[in-house]
């Protein structure tokens, strides 16, 4: 197997772990009734029933609106559906966003964001605290996916844009870029210049 494959494979491996992880993670919150975690995801419970009292019905059983929360969809039905790590990180959700979850015949569940929230940039420090990412800012600290961590190839200490919802606060952010420290030139483009 080639070291890309390799790496491929170590990356969806991650992804499956911590989706799986956020599940479980969500369930035991439900069972212990974590407070803090409950009126977090009860604001997107109601933004999520708002939904689809203005959405027209449009019959189809396999696609409904939902609330990003920063990591899983909140739908209509109270349910989470887990939303890839890889898609959360390259399209930039941020808790708030709404989502159209289409399940095809297949169980393989196609996202689209449809209604994204105001955003604002903030820039932080990104850090890791018992295996979570996060990025501090401004005296706040936002949680952020691990996919964005390794899409970016950011690295503890780097220095990163996080999107934030603009009005409301969020635990959680989306990692928009690593931005270059003081004298590195690791990201800038060689040129070979031929001297005549």
């Amino acid at each position: 197997m080639s070291h890309d494959a390799k790496l491929a494979l170590i990356r969806e491996m991650m992804e499956s772990a911590e989706t799986s992880l956020r599940s479980a993670q969500q369930m035991l919150a439900e069972i212990t009734g974590d407070s803090g975690k409950i009126s977090s995801r009860a604001k997107y419970v109601k933004k999520a029933n708002e939904l689809e009292q203005e959405s027209s019905m449009s019959g189809d059983a396999n696609v409904l609106e939902g609330v990003f929360d920063g990591q899983t969809m909140i739908g209509p039905d109270k349910r989470a559906y887990p939303v890839p790590a890889n898609y959360a990180s390259k399209s930039k959700l941020v808790p708030g966003d709404v989502l159209k979850l289409t399940i095809k015949d297949d169980g393989t569940f196609l996202y689209k964001q449809i209604k994204p929230i105001d955003r604002k940039h903030v820039i932080g420090i990104l850090t890791n605290d018992e295996g979570q990412y996060k990025v501090i800012s401004s005296g706040k600290t936002y949680k952020v996916l691990l996919a964005s961590v390794t899409y970016f190839r950011a690295q503890i200490g780097d220095k990163v844009t996080l999107v934030v919802p603009a009005e409301e606060a969020s635990e959680w952010g989306a990692i928009e870029n690593v931005l270059p420290k003081n004298g590195d030139d690791s990201n800038a483009q060689e040129f070979n210049v031929e001297r005549y």
